[in-house]
Formats: structure tokens, sequence, C-alpha cells
């Protein structure tokens, strides 16, 4: 289901978006899913929730969550185009992922550039650790 709101068209991810997604994370230097493009592929296939935002037929921003759909829903990858920020596309993509889920409480990790973000959102911080296989 699609929803419309200023031009801004927010709807399900197909796999033909990829390339605009992969451009994205290029653009925003997000080296470690540029690099691993076809895991990064399967992870937005595999995605129990996965959305666009587009302007006309340019994607402008995206949303990856996993979620066990009653408790915790967790928000992977939240971009938004840079010539577009500041028009609540990331805001949007956000409620409509948690109107989908709304039991559950969201949750995501915070960069340095993007914790005070988050912050005048209304998310409130939390303390959490990370670890590969080979570390």
């Amino acid at each position: 289901m699609a929803i419309e709101k200023a031009g801004i068209t927010i709807r399900a991810y197909s796999e033909e978006d990829f390339p605009e997604i992969h451009a994205l994370n290029q653009a925003e230097a997000w080296t470690n899913l540029v690099e691993k493009y076809e895991k990064t592929k399967q992870a937005w296939r595999n995605s129990q929730l996965a959305l666009v935002a587009e302007n006309g037929e340019k994607i402008v921003g995206c949303l990856r969550g996993l979620t066990d759909g009653s408790v915790s829903l967790f928000i992977c990858e939240l971009l938004i185009h840079k010539e577009y920020r500041g028009q609540r596309i990331g805001k949007e993509l956000m409620e409509h992922a948690h109107q989908r889920y709304p039991e559950t409480r969201m949750e995501l990790l915070a960069s340095s550039t993007s914790y005070t973000y988050y912050e005048s959102q209304g998310f409130r911080p939390f303390h959490g650790f990370r670890k590969t296989i080979s570390e």
C-alpha cells in the first residue's frame, strides 16, 4: 500500500529499486554496504520491512527493518538523499514503518552524525554493542 504526501510517495520496496538504493549508499559513503553489494541486496530481499520514498520516479529515501511483530521493530537502515533532507521524509518513513507494527517499540543504532536527529524525533538513547564473527 503506497501513501503520498507533498509529492513524495512511500511504498514497499521491490527488487528493481536496489540499484537506486545502492547509489544512495555510495553517495553517503556507506562503504560496508557498497562493498557487499550482493549481501546488501539479499538483506533487502529478506527483510520483513523494506520501504522506499519516491519523488516522481526517483528514489529519495529508504528504510529497512526487522521485526518479531510483537515487541521489537529494529530499523537497520534509514537513508534520505542529501538534497531531500529536512522535508520530513525520514519521519514519514519511520511513522509508516511503526504504523505497520504498532505494538512494537522501534529501536535503531545511530551514528555520531545522526544522533541529534533521532533525539529530535523523540527517540531516547540506550546503549548497544556490535560484533562480527571475525572479532
